[in-house]
């Protein structure tokens, strides 16, 4: 038997632990499994993630636990929220024990290494081709400390069947979250996953002193990268200009909470990526995918000379300040291409 308002979380990181909080003061029952036995018995000690937002009392309905059958068993939605690297075999593990009904969220933001494909593509192959189309994404600028504090915050939330949208944002939605829907799958996956390579390049020029304008024309020249890679693929335009594309961008460029901007300016500040990385407790999704999107980039035949860049800064050791100054560099050219 199954609980339609039993919710599972998969993935008791910062993000996923600000939902299962968000979903539970919602008025749901929420399951938030963790892979680390040890975290999870703090989590339900202390009624607190004491490796992440560990100042934030949780919700008594928050149930955490580390048995990833128990978790997914009967819930009416699962959120998955791990890194991007561990879906595939996290869900993998989890589908022969979600319910068919389920609808699935993916708030994971990256592409696979290996095979290039967007996590809702992922979640959909372990899950079954019947179960595809209640797969979702949630993105938008969103830091899971803000939600906790219940700052106001606006998302979008994007499904191919509408049913399917609407049915996952009436879960989340709340007064201080608000979530739009959409369409555009392939958009708001690329949005979120792209944005974490230009905050590393803006924290990069943050990190050698360049100034603001520096992290403007970063931002402005990335967002139209995202933007040919994801309707290239298959992305709306409009997509890039809301809150997954645009907002997204602009708080991880931005924000001093942006994990993909700190390893940015660190870098720019002349340390090695190995030691930023040993010294991070959270996850930068944007070392990863830079390199999954150069690749995607030279399949898809897009030109993204910030995103070939870092690329070039985190996996050929070039640097920062070399890097920055071949952008700048490169062959004058019209901003738009007429059509």
């Amino acid at each position: 038997m199954s609980d339609r308002r039993a919710i599972a979380v998969v993935g008791a990181g910062s993000w996923g632990t600000a939902l299962a909080d968000l979903l539970a003061r919602n008025g749901h029952t929420v399951r938030l499994w963790g892979r680390d036995p040890s975290l999870v018995a703090a989590i339900r000690d202390t009624g607190r993630n004491p490796r992440y937002l560990s100042e934030h009392e949780l919700s008594p309905d928050v149930e955490p636990t580390d048995d990833l059958e128990q978790s997914v068993s009967g819930a009416g939605m699962i959120v998955s929220a791990t890194p991007s690297h561990a879906v595939r075999e996290v869900m993998t593990k989890a589908a022969p024990h979600i319910a068919d009904h389920a609808i699935i969220v993916s708030t994971s933001k990256g592409i696979e290494n290996e095979t290039l494909k967007r996590m809702t593509e992922v979640l959909a192959e372990v899950l079954g081709s019947g179960r595809a189309g209640r797969v979702s994404v949630l993105s938008g600028p969103s830091f899971a400390e803000e939600v906790c504090r219940g700052y106001p915050t606006a998302v979008t939330l994007a499904a191919e069947d509408p049913v399917v949208a609407e049915s996952a944002c009436e879960a989340f939605a709340g007064s201080r979250f608000r979530v739009y829907t959409s369409g555009d799958v392939v958009g708001v996956e690329l949005g979120a996953a792209v944005k974490n390579i230009v905050a590393i390049a803006t924290g990069i020029a943050d990190g050698l002193e360049y100034g603001h304008n520096a992290r403007a024309a970063l931002i402005t020249r990335g967002l139209a990268e995202i933007s040919r890679l994801g309707m290239a693929l298959g992305g709306e335009r409009l997509t890039f200009m809301g809150l997954a594309g645009l907002g997204d961008l602009v708080l991880t460029c931005t924000g001093e909470l942006s994990r993909n901007r700190t390893v940015g300016v660190r870098l720019g500040r002349g340390e090695t990526l190995d030691a930023i990385l040993a010294d991070m407790r959270m996850v930068a999704e944007g070392v990863r995918t830079t390199r999954s999107v150069h690749d995607l980039a030279l399949r898809a035949e897009v030109q993204m000379p910030i995103a070939h860049h870092v690329y070039e800064m985190l996996y050929e050791a070039k640097s920062p300040r070399i890097v920055l100054e071949e952008l700048m560099a490169r062959e004058l050219k019209p901003e738009f291409e007429r059509r």
